[in-house]
């Protein structure tokens, strides 16, 4: 397989925008959930993603 695999094609259409908040836990490691930025308090429930801090990588490592 080769990156035009794994590549969109470009549109027209906007890209989601994106919020984010850090979940402080006193007995596990924070997280960083990260969430639709028109979502409503119902949609907040459902569609985020948590990430741990394992979980990160260093973009120019990405490029």
């Amino acid at each position: 397989m080769t990156d035009a695999d794994f590549h969109a094609p470009d549109s027209e259409e906007p890209t989601a925008e994106l919020d984010h908040v850090t979940i402080e836990n006193d007995d596990a490691p924070d997280e960083c959930a990260i969430f639709p930025h028109e979502a409503s308090e119902d949609e907040q429930m459902t569609a985020w993603i948590s990430a741990h801090d394992d979980s990160f990588v260093s973009l120019e490592s990405m490029r």
